[in-house]
């Protein structure tokens, strides 16, 4: 199949542009986990959190997308038991599931599902709905991660909230801009035209 054809097949996702074969499944499964692993390791602290900014959820939520849901989960389900058992890939070199902001790991799971979902229905194709895109993807994040932290952390709703969501919020819109021109552009390159 050409990159053209690939391209402006209906339900497509970046990946499918790569011949298809188990190999290059498996290829991308396990690249997209050690690139969300080594995203992970960029990580500045904020103050007053637990949880530190990372490249950890822009990397997923990118895997997801370029890969489609079942090829980002698969991914990120790696990712997540990898360092469940012991790789050092987990923000800030951690590993384990005791950390607080381990349920950002999951909602990455989750997230990773939508934001495929939604790349095999063309939302990866144009800057708005990728902006769209990248943001549900954030919220699921959040949705997961938030109640996570508040029960590991014995924070309150509105404590957690303050550590684990409001300081995040100008770093995701950047993640999401970066998106909105990333995604779409790589398409264009492809040689899709829509």
């Amino acid at each position: 199949m050409s990159t053209a054809t690939a391209s402006v097949r209906p339900g497509a996702v970046l990946a499918d542009l790569l011949p298809a074969s188990r190999v290059r499944d498996a290829a991308l499964v396990l690249g997209g986990a050690a690139l969300t692993g080594v995203a992970a390791q960029l990580s500045v602290p904020v103050p007053g959190s637990p949880v530190p900014v990372t490249g950890q959820t822009f990397a997923a939520l990118l895997v997801g997308t370029a890969l489609g849901a079942r090829r980002g989960f698969l991914s990120l389900a790696l990712y997540a038991v990898a360092g469940v058992v012991g790789v050092p890939w987990f923000a800030e070199g951690g590993s384990g599931a005791g950390a607080v902001s381990f349920g950002y790991v999951l909602g990455m799971l989750l997230a990773s599902v939508a934001v495929g979902a939604l790349a095999r229905r063309g939302a990866d194709r144009s800057p708005l709905r990728m902006a769209g895109t990248m943001i549900l993807g954030e919220a699921i994040i959040y949705a997961v991660g938030v109640p996570y932290l508040a029960l590991a952390a014995h924070l309150s709703a509105s404590q957690a909230v303050a550590a684990g969501l409001t300081p995040f919020l100008i770093g995701d819109a950047l993640k999401a801009a970066l998106a909105m021109g990333l995604l779409p552009a790589a398409w264009k390159l492809a040689g899709d035209k829509r």
